[in-house]
């Protein structure tokens, strides 16, 4: 199956300022928290409140970065886009005012279009291990097999900890669908674990090749001690 290089133009005329609100709320958001407040108010109207109470029970934190000062942000930017709209404002004895929200059709419509995009197309993303990988010459050997233990260490504690939440959730019978980005993230995590181990043994046994010249770079550059 190819791509259409005229979809996106296609999508544009569809959608119009729709879209072009949608376009430049992702492009300000550096994460899907927008996307999460469009999923909960599609369930149900609810306040802010609500939404940070529902995502944190969820354990949705884990994946998705929540902030209230963000959340907030993000709220406004939705209204603005006409994605949400305020339905109404309730009070419940002395305490604040609280505004319950609702998501439109349109908000409806991009939140679909949104979900179908970041499942179907992958994004090059910038990890910071990612990078400190490509600039790993940069410590010597000793150092970047004993960096690379460390983290060893964290990501067993990691797998570790995240078999046990799996393992709760089975034993209390959630369906599995509920708690399927957890299994991603042990994949993944189990996936770095193996690549991060099979390094320290690849650098141990000059399976990166240039160990000698690796060494004698870091050697010229060893401060000198006072005498020599």
């Amino acid at each position: 199956m190819t791509s259409d290089p005229t979809r996106p133009y296609i999508r544009l005329r569809i959608y119009g300022d729709g879209y072009r609100r949608m376009h430049d709320l992702r492009r300000r958001s550096s994460n899907p928290l927008a996307l999460a407040v469009l999923v909960l108010l599609y369930e149900r109207p609810m306040h802010p409140y609500q939404m940070a109470a529902i995502l944190r029970e969820r354990h949705k934190e884990d994946s998705i970065k929540l902030r209230y000062g963000s959340l907030y942000t993000v709220i406004d930017q939705l209204v603005k886009g006409e994605f949400i709209a305020e339905k109404k404002t309730t009070r419940e004895g002395n305490r604040p005012e609280r505004t319950i929200y609702d998501i439109t059709k349109s908000g409806a419509a991009e939140m679909r279009a949104w979900m179908r995009e970041i499942l179907s197309t992958p994004t090059k993303e910038y990890p910071q291990f990612e990078a400190g990988l490509s600039l790993l010459p940069a410590l010597s050997p000793e150092e970047a097999i004993d960096v690379l233990e460390t983290r060893v260490e964290f990501l067993r504690k990691d797998v570790d900890q995240l078999k046990a939440g799996l393992a709760q959730a089975k034993a209390m019978k959630l369906p599995p669908l509920f708690s399927i980005e957890s299994e991603y993230r042990l994949g993944g995590l189990e996936t770095e674990l193996g690549f991060v181990e099979n390094l320290i043994k690849r650098i141990q046994r000059d399976g990166c090749g240039f160990l000698t010249e690796w060494k004698k770079w870091h050697a010229e550059r060893a401060p000198k001690r006072k005498g020599k």
